[in-house]
């Protein structure tokens, strides 16, 4: 069973902490000084959407507010839907310059107006991308992800691994124990689902 079936209501979880999404924006630091691992200036919040008029209403709304909003800054915001149905709401920072804070920003608008509009439920995730040095001979930067589990209120580290929907649980529990004290962490392991095809 994958993080769609989970988080789509299969299981009783907990409701959502959109409060705890801002915990990335100092959480960042410490990978960046401690851990060399750097920020792409790249996220995404992941909904399942709906087919009525008035969440697509709701939806253009943000997109504008989003567009507007990172105007000074040139942050940019595109949309695409995944293969699973899910719709990916893409915001990212101008080229060289990465800001975890705006992107936080842009992306709890858009939970919230999604929240506010009365369709909390259909929150997925939000994703935030980041990049790891390679070591000697281990050639280009590692991509690790932090995704934000909106109804249970927690973080968790994906890391992809060569190959065909591989994962390194190894570097994910790493992570854990190098940011437990940064972010909120999901405490159940098995809880951190896979999610393939981030388009980040």
């Amino acid at each position: 069973m994958g993080l769609r079936d989970i988080l789509t209501g299969r299981h009783q979880v907990q409701g959502p902490a959109p409060d705890r999404l801002f915990a990335i924006s100092t959480a960042y630091v410490c990978l960046q000084t401690e851990h060399e691992i750097e920020p792409t200036g790249k996220a995404a919040i992941v909904f399942q959407p709906l087919a009525t008029s008035e969440f697509e209403a709701t939806i253009r709304e943000m997109e504008e507010v989003v567009r507007a909003t990172g105007g000074e800054s040139g942050t940019q915001v595109s949309t695409q839907d995944d293969s699973y149905g899910y719709r990916w709401m893409v915001v990212e920072n101008p080229s060289g310059q990465p800001s975890v804070e705006d992107l936080a920003v842009a992306i709890n608008a858009v939970s919230d107006s999604i929240t506010g509009a009365g369709h909390g439920e259909r929150l997925l995730c939000a994703v935030f991308a980041f990049t790891a040095k390679g070591g000697a001979g281990e050639g280009a930067p590692k991509p690790i992800y932090f995704i934000y589990n909106y109804k249970r209120g927690f973080w968790y580290p994906f890391v992809p691994a060569p190959g065909s929907e591989q994962r390194s649980t190894e570097r994910e529990l790493q992570l854990k124990a190098q940011m437990v004290k940064e972010l909120p962490i999901e405490p159940e392991i098995e809880r951190w689902f896979p999610l393939w095809g981030i388009p980040i």
